[in-house]
């Protein structure tokens, strides 16, 4: 019987750019797989290569050098475009400063991706208001960013990564701005989450966020130091939690 394919692979993956006209090697031949399901911590100090390694793992930049490939095909050889529609239905992300408009209220900001999948008005609305009560956020659909606690505006912000129904979920230190406790409620809901099935990477410095993944992978100087695969501790609670 054939294995599944990884959900993504990378290999030989090098990622290089200019700096004051100065060749900079962010990332440097990095390879790895990512399964269905999976949660896993990539970690490292400031300027290891997380973020760039984030950006490529989501379709937003390209690797100077090797391939990545997202269920088997390689994202390279596909075009800008296809590149794009591929990012808007297949990645969701989530970041540490929540990055919602201010301008529009909780369900406005969750339903905004559905637009760029040329979703109509109508089932944008209705799927936004699923996504918003996975997180138990949906006696908040018509409030304000201005209005809601730091732990409120990531749970909306979990819950616009969401709506899509992504392949997976990339979190960029997603309890970087919060306080412990209001952390610890985030990485519940990302473990609930999970337990449903959703594949979550989070990019984290902290080593007591990476210790509570499955998995942990480590850079320094744009290089994998280590790849290990840890008993999950994450606490079991549902989403509303």
């Amino acid at each position: 019987m054939t294995a599944p394919l990884p959900l993504i692979s990378l290999r030989s993956v090098c990622r290089t750019y200019r700096a004051d006209g100065v060749a900079v090697t962010a990332v440097r031949n990095v390879s790895f797989d990512i399964d269905q399901g999976e949660i896993l911590a990539v970690m490292g100090p400031s300027g290891s290569g997380k973020s760039t390694l984030m950006n490529m793992i989501g379709l937003l930049d390209l690797p100077s050098q090797g391939a990545i490939y997202l269920e088997g095909a390689d994202v390279a050889a596909l075009t800008e475009d296809r590149r794009s529609s591929l990012r808007a239905r297949s990645i969701g992300f989530v970041f540490q400063s929540y990055n919602l408009l201010a301008r529009h209220n909780a369900i406005e900001n969750v339903a905004l991706p559905l637009v760029y999948c040329g979703v109509g008005r109508k089932e944008r609305l209705e799927r936004a208001e699923q996504s918003l009560e996975a997180v138990g956020m949906l006696h908040r659909a018509h409030h304000y960013p201005r209005q809601l606690s730091g732990g409120e505006q990531q749970r909306i912000a979990i819950a616009r990564a969401l709506i899509a129904t992504p392949l997976i979920v990339l979190a960029d230190e997603p309890t970087g701005a919060l306080d412990s406790r209001t952390g610890a409620e985030i990485l519940a809901l990302f473990a609930a989450l999970n337990e449903a099935g959703q594949t979550i990477v989070m990019i984290t410095h902290d080593p007591s966020i990476a210790t509570q993944c499955r998995r942990t992978i480590r850079l320094h100087d744009g290089e994998l130091v280590s790849d290990e695969t840890l008993a999950p501790v994450l606490p079991k609670r549902s989403f509303a939690s």
